[in-house]
């Protein structure tokens, strides 16, 4: 078990309702227990309405929690964090601004000084491999291009924790695994904190440490699987296949629960 020293995010208990337009009470998610350890890729799968997109809003700090205790780096998470960055689907960019632009946002937001801000945005966009793309806008590039150039916002004010909510659902199956492969070659470089929302179980087996498989009806944690494959994992690979299996039982059980 990693020493409690070492952990970046930890819930105990976590809870969230909503009150519904009637004036009656919707349970979100309750009594989420899960520690992750800095340093970790862990991936939240689950069927729709299991809360895997609530619970990585609790951990950013755009939603409050009502019950239960949620810290990070031992301290309350009360709202979000400018050293906690979320990347959504939507990619989020700026129409107005170029890809340098872009990049370069977060860093300007941050007050860091301009030339070391340029260098860092330049540094992220060659890690991403976009550099020839720098002075076009969003809609003069593709969809795969657009979601790296957010993941390069991301990097380049050097995150402690990510937290991608199915950044890569709206792409074609080849960028999508190439994203895949870049996002491992950056977080193994980078050794940022990552918590990653999918429904894909093979996107989950090939990017995730530990994945976490939720059950809905309430939103709850069913089962933690550690995947202890080397990276990369080849997806035609005997264990790979094993984890898939054991990972579709799961959600046999949890349909016919």
């Amino acid at each position: 078990m990693t020493e409690t020293a070492s952990i970046k995010i930890l819930a105990e208990g976590l809870e969230k309702r909503y009150r519904s337009a009637r004036g009656g009470e919707q349970v979100a998610l309750t009594g989420v227990d899960l520690a992750v350890p800095a340093g970790e890729l862990v991936c939240l799968v689950g069927p729709s309405g299991c809360g895997k997109t609530t619970l990585i809003k609790l951990m950013a700090g755009f939603e409050t929690p009502t019950g239960g205790v949620l810290t990070i780096d031992g301290r309350p998470v009360a709202e979000p964090d400018p050293d906690h960055i979320m990347i959504f689907q939507d990619y989020g960019l700026f129409p107005w601004r170029t890809v340098f632009g872009n990049v370069l946002f977060g860093l300007e937001a941050r007050g860091v000084p301009s030339d070391e801000a340029k260098a860092r945005a330049q540094e992220a966009l060659q890690l991403v491999g976009l550099c020839a793309a720098a002075y076009k806008h969003p809609h003069e590039i593709s969809g795969g291009m657009k979601q790296r150039v957010a993941i390069a916002r991301a990097l380049a004010v050097e995150p402690s924790l990510l937290f991608m909510d199915e950044p890569f659902g709206a792409l074609d199956a080849f960028t999508r695994m190439r994203l895949q492969d870049e996002l491992l070659s950056l977080w193994q470089g980078k050794g940022s904190t990552i918590v990653f929302v999918t429904h894909d179980l093979d996107e989950a087996i090939a990017l995730g440490q530990r994945v976490v498989l939720m059950a809905a009806n309430p939103g709850r944690i069913q089962r933690i699987i550690d995947i202890d494959m080397p990276y990369p994992r080849e997806r035609t690979d005997g264990d790979f296949a094993a984890y898939r299996h054991e990972l579709f039982a799961e959600f046999h059980l949890l349909h016919e629960g």
